[in-house]
């Protein structure tokens, strides 16, 4: 029950916020940010509730519930438009001290506090849950608190990383900031960061029930976060998280970790001010850096990709032909993803083991042994193609051979709905060479995975010029639906990430066979920032593969294959036979040891790094993508591009697209033409100030 708070709050003008008193004395205070679908703190918003906490310091109610006044969630964190805004105007100090004095403010209140959470919880979300005294969540499986700063480049700013190791314990909470890892409300009371979990129905009414009443952190909680935050404790952990970071990333690439483990070391046992203010002045640094620029940029081009895939695709059965590695993963992550799958091939000796590696997936995927088995009855075997009539979405990932799959095409078209989509998971074969005898272009298309499907975010649409575009809408809203990152792009050559990557490749490849050690390769790559080296990529992905797109893009791209990639042996081909250019053992490359003294050529990185980005840039003038940004995207979330350097465009604008011309003339005279520049160098996109 509440009653009207217009009497306690006669001279407050809140857009964003809504005050309702209670008739036990509790108000509610409902954060409902105007004009926007989703709470996130916008300085505007925060200038409000400080304006509210002065009044309620006046006047204290009984007890103080922060709450959501949106269904979509509580708080998703704060405003990164408004945030990038500040970074370019130099204060990103100042909002992040109104931040940490309004929550400080909140901390403060002579009333008891309680944040009442249901949804995502997100940042500046999970930041004033903690200034408050207590924390009640949702029981709903939407629910997910977490502090995600670090994967923007920073930490958390607004008494985040100050609050939670003293509530806690530093290790729960360092693990939670160091991850970005969201948990759910089970999980969080686990760790004693929530204090009770509630229906959702019920969570106002028990939020305030337990501010009014009052609790105490279980007498375990409080040792653990006393013991864990004393200066004993912090040279001794301190170290150790060090370690686990740099095992993960490098700090020259992200500091950030860093920088949230050296401050809490330094000031984990200082009064809250003192603590707040080394967690600014951290902050602020990181927030300057291009690495904090550059994932935030990403951030936002990842909102972009979500966007494409607007509304229902009307797709709920999916059937995949060719169950190989691709097909076999694709099937078994769509049945994962709640659709229903039928997986076809020639014989049912290629869809067995196809259903073992589900059957694996699942066991890691679903936590809940007892939903197990509802979501394998999705995946059913089909040799005859009994699933084609039915199908909403048909997936064709069988051999990369034109002649078999434009065969197999007129065998499946005839038997499929009206409506039906027809795609290729093709990786390189242009769609113009495909479509010739398929009777509905407008509903064919390209659907490029990678692999691993379960863990690589992208997934290329590939267009021709008769193709609808409602047919893109579909796959883009079915991509989002699998939790994918959609990016249309042109069905030429290699599209765009095997376009890109593949002279990248093949000039590892090349060194490679003039006698470059592969582990030196592999090093030179890694210290760029690639996730893995070329030659571990190759043998990854496997040399048939690698070989098959080498029949298609070397004459395209006037590139000559060398004899490592132009033939493969049987047994040899990568990790999944255990042999290729390496050796592989449970999974790992076993990569000899470099010779002693051995020092790499000092132009190996140009050697790898440059036709990448050649290439990336007449991929942009080719039109290949609609433009810079998402070229970017698909590159960093196709092949793991360093994510810092903000994907191969911002990297040219960074380092300077006249320098790296110069750079390309040296290798083209010292290797030949196949580093002479691709056209495009002349494109202004490329010379745009780096934000």
């Amino acid at each position: 029950m509440v009653d009207s708070s217009k009497d306690r709050f006669a001279g407050l003008r809140l857009r964003h916020w809504r005050a309702q008193l209670r008739d036990d004395g509790a108000l509610v205070l409902n954060f409902d940010r105007a004009d926007a679908a989703v709470n996130a703190f916008s300085q505007d918003a925060l200038i409000e509730l400080d304006t509210a906490l002065e009044r309620i310091v006046i006047d204290p109610p009984k007890a103080l519930v922060i709450a959501s006044g949106k269904a979509s969630g509580f708080i998703a964190g704060a405003d990164l438009k408004e945030f990038q805004e500040f970074d370019r105007k130099g204060t990103v100090n100042d909002a992040i001290a109104r931040g940490q004095t309004t929550f400080q403010k909140l901390a403060s209140l002579p009333c008891p506090t309680v944040a009442a959470i249901h949804g995502f919880c997100m940042g500046g979300g999970t930041e004033i849950s903690l200034a408050c005294r207590y924390r009640v969540a949702s029981s709903d499986a939407s629910t997910r608190i977490g502090l995600p700063e670090v994967q923007l480049g920073i930490f958390p700013g607004w008494g985040g990383s100050s609050r939670l190791p003293q509530l806690v314990g530093a290790p729960a909470a360092m693990d939670m900031m160091l991850t970005g890892r969201a948990l759910s409300a089970k999980a969080a009371r686990g760790i004693g960061l929530v204090d009770k979990v509630a229906e959702p129905a019920a969570l106002i009414d028990t939020a305030a029930s337990l501010a009014l009443k009052g609790t105490r952190l279980p007498f375990k909680q409080r040792m653990l976060a006393w013991s864990t935050n004393t200066f004993a404790a912090r040279k001794l952990l301190a170290p150790q998280m060090v370690k686990q970071v740099a095992r993960k990333v490098p700090k020259a690439f992200y500091p950030a970790p860093y920088a949230l483990i050296a401050t809490w070391q330094r000031s984990g046992g200082k009064p809250i001010r003192a603590r707040l203010a080394a967690e600014r002045k951290a902050v602020v640094k990181l927030a300057g850096s291009s690495t904090a620029r550059n994932l935030i940029r990403i951030f936002f081009l990842t909102e972009r990709m979500k966007a494409l895939g607007k509304g229902d695709a009307g797709i709920r059965h999916v059937h995949v032909i060719g169950a190989g590695v691709m097909g076999g993963d694709i099937a078994a992550y769509a049945a994962y993803k709640g659709f229903d799958v039928t997986l076809q091939d020639r014989e049912q000796r290629f869809i067995d083991p196809a259903l073992t590696r589900a059957q694996a997936l699942f066991e890691k995927k679903v936590k809940d042994p007892a939903k197990r088995p509802e979501v394998a009855a999705r995946l059913k075997s089909d040799l005859n193609g009994d699933g084609v009539p039915n199908a909403d979405l048909v997936i064709e990932a069988i051999i990369e051979n034109p002649d078999a799959k434009r065969d197999l095409y007129q065998l499946v078209e005839p038997r499929m709905k009206a409506d039906a989509l027809l795609t290729t998971n093709t990786s390189s074969i242009p769609l113009d060479d495909l479509r010739g005898h398929i009777a509905r272009p407008a509903q064919f298309a390209g659907l490029h995975y990678f692999n691993p499907v379960a863990q690589m975010p992208l997934v290329e649409i590939i267009h021709h010029d008769g193709m609808d575009a409602e047919t893109e809408r579909r796959l883009a809203a079915f991509c989002k639906a699998l939790g994918k990152f959609p990016v249309p792009v042109a069905g030429t050559p290699g599209f765009l990430v095997n376009r890109v990557l593949f002279p990248y490749m093949l000039e590892a490849a090349t060194a490679y066979a003039e006698g470059v050690p592969g582990a030196a390769i592999d090093k030179a790559a890694v210290k760029f920032g690639m996730p893995m080296g070329p030659i571990e990529l190759i043998d990854t992905v496997g040399l048939d593969v690698a070989a098959g797109v080498s029949k298609e893009l070397a004459p395209f791209l006037g590139l000559e294959v060398p004899a490592a990639l132009a033939t493969v042996e049987a047994g040899k081909r990568g990790k999944k036979d255990g042999q290729g250019i390496y050796a592989w053992e449970n999974g790992k490359p076993k990569k000899p040891e470099l010779p002693s003294g051995y020092v790499a050529p000092d132009d190996l990185e140009d050697r790898l790094i440059l036709p990448l980005l050649n290439e990336a840039v007449a991929c942009l003038h080719a039109g290949v993508v609609s433009d810079a940004d998402l070229l970017d995207a698909g590159v960093i979330f196709g092949t793991g591009f360093a994510p810092f350097r903000g994907g191969p465009i911002q990297h040219i604008r960074a380092v300077g697209a006249d320098a790296l011309l110069a750079r390309l003339a040296a290798l083209q005279a010292k290797y030949g033409e196949r580093f002479a520049p691709r056209a495009g160098w002349d494109n202004p996109a490329l010379r745009e100030p780096v934000a």
